[in-house]
């Protein structure tokens, strides 16, 4: 019996909605930033080819990616410096671009500024939802317990 009702529980946990287990996330919308754009001769733009940037003096790539399909691709700069952009189509076309970032440039990271995206349920749903599912399974598990007893007594033993 008490076998049922753990299956029975665990069934019931895995046909909740699977943002329960979710983390919570942000995001922001901010402007700015370089955006690199990359067209052949004929001024075909370079969709989707391969870009790695490189920050000054970093032995890293800073960051890689696609351009988009009208050949851009944007990022946003944290030091002042030259930056190395290099664009590869993958079939023997490559632009190597070196991009100068001065301080007013340069991404404040400190500051906030943009539209911010949320997730759908604030920190006290979120909070409300959890202590509602601890008492609900809290209540299933004193039900079946107090089940038991009563049966136990019913029977006389």
């Amino acid at each position: 019996m008490y076998r049922k009702h753990m299956i029975l529980i665990a069934t019931l946990a895995f046909l909740l909605p699977s943002s329960l287990f979710a983390h919570g996330v942000r995001g922001t919308v901010d402007q700015g930033g370089l955006v690199v754009t990359a067209q052949y001769d004929t001024g075909e733009a370079m969709s989707y080819a391969r870009v790695k940037i490189s920050a000054p003096g970093a032995k890293l790539t800073f960051q890689s990616g696609r351009t988009d399909r009208n050949g851009r691709f944007c990022f946003f700069p944290d030091t002042p410096g030259d930056w190395k952009v290099v664009v590869d189509d993958e079939m023997g076309h490559r632009l190597e671009v070196m991009v100068p970032v001065d301080k007013t440039m340069e991404l404040k990271t400190n500051q906030r500024h943009g539209s911010r995206a949320e997730g759908s349920l604030s920190r006290y749903e979120k909070a409300l939802m959890g202590l509602s599912i601890i008492f609900g399974l809290s209540g299933i598990f004193f039900w079946w317990k107090g089940k038991r007893i009563y049966r136990k007594m019913k029977s006389g033993q």
